[in-house]
């Protein structure tokens, strides 16, 4: 029966269909039907926030410290870790400081009294699952762990929504968000954290080179031509001087880069 309608047999050839179909749905709207479909093919390890960047709150901090880093971060939801990553013992929700402050504001914080229940999850769980938990639960946070019951990180109810709606940049985001920043050196040379829509003219004017911007319009763009598909993360790739590795992509699209300047051979 669906031979002779001409039904679609598989996600595949749905998924062709929509490609097929500018004259219907405008790129934003493909975009966002083809991560629809995605999110039932997409496991938590490739939309988590790693362990080494997880922003945390530990048990024994100073209130002073706590608050220094839920302002400098501009989050909402921290994981409270004990003596290391690997004891996550809940989650504390920044509006529940505010509710002491505005409560018992002469009280000694007793942070346990705070602290609320978080989900652990494995890498392996895919993400309209996890979804509904979130749905069903109302708890917008998860930690992730791999086989072994280690932390490996988190992933919030925005990661999942944003392989479907493409990023969601809040207030601090956007100000976070500078196209190159320099992190610490590794393995001597220093590195950058560049935006993979970081413009091929931009990219040149700061690190004083001349890479051909011709042919490519975005850092991206050389990295996906250059490896003749589009990448994952954890690819890497060395082109006019420069590593690049892949640090945040997903099945559509390419985040962000780690960039180093190559050694020039002796």
């Amino acid at each position: 029966m669906r031979a002779i309608r001409g039904e679609p047999w598989s996600r595949e050839e749905i998924q062709e269909i929509l490609q097929q179909s500018e004259d219907v749905f405008d790129p934003e709207e493909q975009d966002m039907l083809a991560g629809v479909l995605e999110v039932a093919e997409t496991q938590v390890r490739e939309v988590m926030v790693p362990r080494s960047q997880m922003v945390v709150i530990e048990r024994e901090q100073s209130l002073g410290e706590m608050l220094d880093t839920i302002v400098e971060s501009g989050h909402s939801r921290f994981p409270v870790i004990g003596e290391d990553r690997d004891e996550v013992l809940g989650v504390l929700l920044a509006k529940d400081l505010l509710h002491h402050f505005m409560g018992s504001p002469n009280d000694e914080l007793q942070i346990d009294k705070y602290i609320r229940t978080l989900s652990v999850i494995p890498e392996s769980k895919r993400l309209n699952v996890l979804l509904k938990e979130f749905r069903d639960s109302h708890n917008h946070m998860a930690i992730v762990v791999d086989e072994y019951g280690g932390v490996s990180g988190l992933v919030t109810i925005e990661d999942v929504l944003e392989e479907i709606v493409g990023e969601i940049d809040d207030e601090h985001d956007q100000e976070e968000a500078a196209f190159i920043q320099a992190e610490d050196d590794k393995d001597g040379r220093q590195c950058f954290s560049v935006r993979a829509l970081t413009r091929i003219e931009d990219f040149n004017e700061y690190f004083g080179c001349e890479v051909d911007d011709d042919a490519y319009e975005t850092v991206g763009g050389l990295v996906m031509h250059e490896l003749g598909r589009l990448p994952r993360q954890g690819d890497s790739l060395s082109f006019a001087g420069f590593s690049f590795l892949v640090t945040k992509a997903d099945r559509r699209r390419i985040d962000s880069l780690q960039v180093q300047r190559d050694i020039p051979a002796e």
